[in-house]
C-alpha cells in the first residue's frame, strides 16, 4: 500500500452512500462495503466484526481474508487486537501486528500474511457495536488521514446499523430493537408490573449521515448552533437570581456552546462528507467514550454537560424534539437514563413502572417512586439504547430485572406471578381492619411511610394504624427554590387533615448524602453518607430548621404533633435540636398562634453510637424510631449505594438481631416507645423476627402492611423467639434458615 496516496474521505463516503442506495440484502451490503473500503484505501484487507452478544464479536464480512471464516470466526471482548479495540474503544495502529501486545493468531482467516493492522471501534453514543479493520502485507503505520477516513466510515456504519441496514435475507446480524433483551439492574422500589415503553427523552436517530453539499451543511450547523446559544443565554438570563451552582452549570453550557474547538471539529467533519447531524453525533460519541474513562467527578459532570448540549443541538437539527407525535400508552413504563423528582411527579401515578440506566436506591427518583409505590429498577445498563416507544416490557422490581420485548413463555410466567400477587392482595383486604395480633395475644402497631399528599389515601386502603414516618424533604426536593413557611404549614395541615385521628410522625428535613437540594450548593465529600447531612445540617443552619419547626406548629393548629429529628448520633445533638423546638414554641406563643395540644419530640436511631448513648438520653426522648436502612449499612460497614456489598449481609444475622435486642431492652427500661422504620420492616419474615425480639411498632410502605399483618396473625412470638435464641446458641451466623423452617411448618 502506498502510504503517500492518502484517502479521500468524501469520495469514500460518496461510494458508501451509493452502496446503501442499492436494494440489497444485509450481507451483500456488508460485503460491498468491505470491498469499497479496501479499494479506496488501497489495502489488501478490510474486515467488519460485529457483536453477536454483549461479549462476543463475530467476523461478519471481509475483503482479503478467507471467505470461509465469515460467521465462523468469533472472539471474546478483549481477546486479540480486535477484542482490545472493542473493549477500550480506542484505535490500534501498528506496523507489526504479531508483535503487538494481545495479538491472537486465527489460522482460519489466513491473516498471518499481513503485518500492518488498523482497528477502529464501530460505536454509537457510547454503545459498542463492533470493529472495522484494515490490514496490509507492507509493514507500515497508517497515516492520520487514513485513520480519520476509516473512523468516519465506522461512525456511518454505526448509524446504518441503528437504521437496520444490514438485516433481511442473508443478514449478517439480527434486526435491532426486535429481539428479546434481559436487563439485570438493582431494586429501587419493589413490585412487579407489565406495560409498554415510554421514553422520557426519545432517542434522536440520524437518517442522513452522508451529505453532498458541505456548504449547505455548514449553514445548517451554524444556524442550529446560533439557536442553541440563544437558548442557553435565555436560560442564563432567567436564572440570573438563582443559586450559584445552577449559574455555574449554565455558564459551563455557554462555554461549550461557544467553544471554537468543538465547532472547528464539527466543521472539519462536514468538509469531509458528513451531514451536520452526523458531525454533531461524532463529537458526542467521542465525548461519551472519554466519559467512561474519566474518574474525576468534576470532569465527568462537564462531559455530561457536553453530552446534554449535543442532544439539544441534534434535536434542533433533526426536529426530533420531545413532542414526537407519539402517544403515551395506557400502561406506560417510563424508561430514562435518569430523571429528577419534579419530572417524575409530573407523570404521577399513571406510570406502571420505571426503568433507569443510572439512579441509586437513595436517589430522588427512588424516593418518589417509593412514595408513589411504583416498581423501579435502576442500573439497567443500555436500556435507553435498546428500548423503543411502545415496546412490551416487564419490570420485576423485587429482583431488579427488566424483560424487554419478552417471548410469550416469559410473559405467561410473569403474568402468573402478578396474578398470585393480586390474589394475595385480595386476601389481605379481608384482614385490613383487623389488628396485627399474634397467636400469643401480642398486638403490633403497623404504620406506613409517606412523603406526599398522594400517599395519604393509602392510610385507609392499607389498614395502617397511622403514619410512622412522613418524609418532609420531598417538598424541598421537588422545588427549584426554598419553599416558604406558609406553603409548608399549609402542606402539613393538609396531611394532618387527611390522617384524621391517626398519628403522623413528621421527620424534619433529612438532606445531604444522596439527597441534595437543587438550590443548595452541594458539598464535595469523600463519604457523604457519613458526612454533613440531616440534623447536622439543621443545627449548622438553624434558620432552616426553625422555619420548618414553626411551619409544623402552625400546620398542627392546636392538634397533637409528633416530630422526630433524623440522624442523631449523640445526646448533645438531640438536646440542641430540642432547644430549637422550644424556641419555636415560645415564638409561636408570643405571636399568639395556637400551640399543639400535645407535643412528642423523638429521634431516629440510625447510628450505632446512639444505641450506647447515656441513660439520660433514653429518658429525654419521647420516642425512638430505628432507621433500619442507615443503621444496617453502618453496622456492617456496607454502603447501601454499592451494589457489590449492599446485599452481602443478612438483616437476620445474629449480631444485628442481638444489637437490636439491646436497643429494645434499653427502651423497655426507660419505657421509651420504640419503632422500626425501613425496608426490612416491610418484609414479612424480618418483621416477624423484629416482633419476636420485642419491637412493638413497625413502619413500612403501604403495600407491605397486608403481607406483614398476615404473617403476624398466624404465628406465636414466644415460639419464634425461642427459635431465634436456639439458632444463636448453636453458633449460626444467621437465624434465617431455622426461622424459615419454623415458619414453613406454621403457615
Amino acid at each position: 500500500m502506498d502510504g503517500q496516496t492518502g484517502t479521500d474521505s468524501r469520495k469514500l463516503l460518496g461510494r458508501l452512500r451509493d452502496v446503501m442506495a442499492d436494494d440489497a440484502a444485509g450481507q451483500q451490503r456488508l460485503d460491498q462495503i468491505t470491498q469499497l473500503i479496501a479499494d479506496e484505501m488501497h489495502t489488501e484487507v478490510c474486515s467488519i466484526y460485529l457483536f453477536r452478544d454483549e461479549e462476543t464479536l463475530e467476523l461478519c464480512a471481509t475483503q482479503g481474508l478467507n471467505a470461509e471464516a465469515v460467521h465462523q470466526t468469533r472472539m471474546r471482548m478483549g481477546e486479540g487486537l480486535v477484542g482490545r479495540v472493542a473493549r477500550t474503544g480506542e484505535v490500534i495502529n501498528t506496523d507489526d501486528a504479531p508483535a503487538t501486545k494481545g495479538f491472537r493468531y486465527m489460522p482460519e482467516t489466513g491473516e498471518e500474511a499481513y503485518s500492518s493492522f488498523l482497528g477502529v471501534p464501530i460505536q454509537r453514543l457510547g454503545e459498542k457495536l463492533g470493529v472495522l479493520v484494515a490490514q496490509s502485507r507492507q509493514a507500515r503505520l497508517y497515516s492520520e488521514e487514513e485513520i480519520y477516513a476509516i473512523e468516519v466510515v465506522a461512525m456511518v456504519l454505526a448509524e446504518m446499523t441503528e437504521l437496520g441496514a444490514f438485516i433481511g435475507e442473508g443478514a449478517a446480524m439480527s434486526a435491532r430493537h426486535q429481539q428479546p433483551v434481559l436487563f439485570r439492574g438493582g431494586t429501587g422500589q419493589e413490585g412487579a408490573s407489565q406495560g409498554h415503553v415510554w421514553l422520557h427523552e426519545p432517542r434522536v436517530v440520524v437518517t442522513n449521515p452522508i451529505a453532498d453539499d458541505p456548504d449547505r451543511e455548514m449553514e445548517r450547523l451554524n444556524d442550529a448552533v446560533e439557536e442553541l446559544r440563544v437558548g442557553v443565554d435565555r436560560m442564563l438570563s432567567s436564572a440570573a437570581t438563582g443559586d450559584k451552582e445552577q449559574l455555574e452549570v449554565l455558564e459551563a453550557y455557554r462555554m461549550f456552546a461557544n467553544s471554537k474547538g468543538w465547532m472547528r471539529r464539527m466543521e472539519e467533519d462536514i468538509s469531509r462528507g458528513l451531514s451536520a447531524e452526523a458531525a454533531v453525533e461524532k463529537e458526542q460519541s467521542a465525548a461519551r467514550a472519554r466519559m467512561v474513562q474519566v474518574n474525576d467527578a468534576y470532569l465527568r459532570e462537564r462531559l455530561h454537560d457536553l453530552d446534554d448540549l449535543s442532544n439539544r443541538l441534534l434535536r434542533i437539527l433533526t426536529g426530533q424534539g420531545g413532542e414526537t407525535g407519539a402517544e403515551m400508552p395506557p400502561d406506560p413504563i417510563l424508561v430514562a437514563r435518569n430523571i429528577g423528582p419534579a419530572e417524575l411527579l409530573d407523570y404521577g401515578r399513571k406510570l406502571k413502572g420505571i426503568v433507569l440506566e443510572e439512579g441509586s436506591v437513595g436517589s430522588h427518583a427512588a424516593i418518589v417512586a417509593r412514595a408513589l409505590a411504583i416498581p423501579l429498577v435502576i442500573h439497567a445498563d443500555r436500556v435507553t439504547t435498546e428500548a423503543l416507544n411502545g415496546d412490551l416490557v416487564l419490570v420485576d422490581g423485587d429482583q431488579g430485572i427488566v424483560h424487554l420485548r419478552p417471548d410469550e413463555t416469559v410473559v405467561a410466567a410473569f403474568r402468573d406471578k402478578m396474578a398470585m400477587q393480586a390474589q394475595a392482595q385480595e386476601r389481605y383486604v379481608s384482614i385490613r381492619d383487623k389488628p396485627a395480633e399474634t397467636l400469643c395475644g401480642t398486638t403490633i402497631s403497623l404504620t406506613m411511610n409517606a412523603g406526599l399528599m398522594a400517599d395519604l389515601p393509602s392510610l385507609v386502603s392499607s389498614g395502617a394504624d397511622g403514619v410512622g414516618l412522613f418524609r418532609t424533604e420531598l417538598q424541598f426536593l421537588i422545588r427549584s427554590h426554598m419553599p416558604k413557611r406558609a406553603e409548608l404549614s399549609e402542606q402539613y395541615s393538609r396531611v394532618m387533615d387527611a390522617a384524621g385521628d391517626k398519628r403522623v410522625v413528621f421527620r424534619t428535613l433529612d438532606i445531604g448524602s444522596d439527597k441534595v437540594l437543587p438550590y443548595m450548593t452541594a458539598t464535595d465529600e469523600p463519604n457523604p453518607a457519613m458526612g454533613w447531612r440531616a440534623i447536622r445540617v439543621g443545627l449548622d443552619k438553624p434558620g432552616v430548621l426553625r422555619m420548618q419547626l414553626q411551619a409544623l406548629i402552625r400546620g398542627a393548629n392546636g392538634r397533637s404533633l409528633s416530630i422526630m429529628f433524623p440522624f442523631v448520633a449523640q445526646r448533645e445533638e438531640f438536646q440542641a435540636a430540642r432547644a430549637e423546638m422550644e424556641k419555636a414554641l415560645e415564638r409561636e406563643r408570643i405571636l399568639g398562634h395556637p400551640i399543639p395540644e400535645t407535643l412528642e419530640v423523638g429521634a431516629m436511631l440510625e447510628t450505632p453510637s446512639l444505641a450506647f448513648a447515656p441513660h439520660r438520653f433514653y429518658q429525654d426522648v419521647d420516642f425512638l424510631s430505628i432507621g433500619g436502612n442507615d443503621l444496617k449499612q453502618f453496622f456492617f460497614a456496607a454502603d447501601r449505594e454499592n451494589e457489590r456489598v449492599r446485599r452481602r449481609y443478612d438483616t437476620l444475622n445474629v449480631s444485628f438481631l442481638s444489637f437490636l435486642e439491646n436497643i429494645v431492652a434499653r427502651c423497655d427500661a426507660t419505657r421509651t416507645p420504640l419503632s422500626f422504620c425501613g425496608e426490612d420492616a416491610g418484609r414479612p419474615v424480618e418483621a416477624a423476627c423484629f416482633a419476636a425480639i420485642g419491637l412493638r411498632a413497625l413502619s413500612m410502605r403501604p403495600a407491605s402492611i397486608g403481607p406483614v399483618k398476615s404473617i403476624l396473625r398466624r404465628i406465636d412470638l414466644v415460639d419464634l423467639r425461642a427459635v431465634i435464641h436456639e439458632a444463636r446458641d448453636e453458633g449460626h451466623q444467621t437465624v434465617r434458615p431455622m426461622v424459615m423452617k419454623y415458619l414453613k411448618g406454621k403457615l
